[in-house]
């Protein structure tokens, strides 16, 4: 049978820890220079301070809710279409408002790294 020669696909990452492995030493991160450094860090600080502030959005509408409920007793005796408010409020509110917070972070970090 002679068919095509069978190749091994990996990923630059796979290749890059087989030839670590194979040299038998330690392998250094490649070193920025400095400007490239100095953008790298401060990419880092504006990304982690958009990220707190979609992480404290997220937990605001995650630990809100119960609030909301303990402060509002009545959303259980409140229907609409024959259904509790309660639960629209927990199924309808959370899940569309976590999406729009991921395409939001999404894009403000997009935003950061055009910068």
């Amino acid at each position: 049978m002679s068919g095509p020669k069978r190749v091994a696909v990996m990923s630059p990452q796979t290749r890059v820890a087989h030839a670590r492995r194979m040299l038998r030493r330690r392998w250094r991160a490649p070193r920025l220079d400095p400007a490239e450094a100095e953008r790298a860090a401060a990419l880092h600080r504006v990304q982690r301070r958009r990220g707190a502030v979609t992480l404290v959005l997220l937990f605001a509408l995650l630990f809100g809710l119960p609030v909301v409920f303990a402060t509002a007793p009545r959303l259980d005796e409140m229907r609409l279409l024959d259904v509790p408010v309660s639960w629209l409020l927990l199924v309808v509110v959370p899940f569309p408002v976590m999406a729009w917070l991921a395409r939001w972070q999404l894009r403000r970090a997009e935003r950061a790294e055009d910068c």
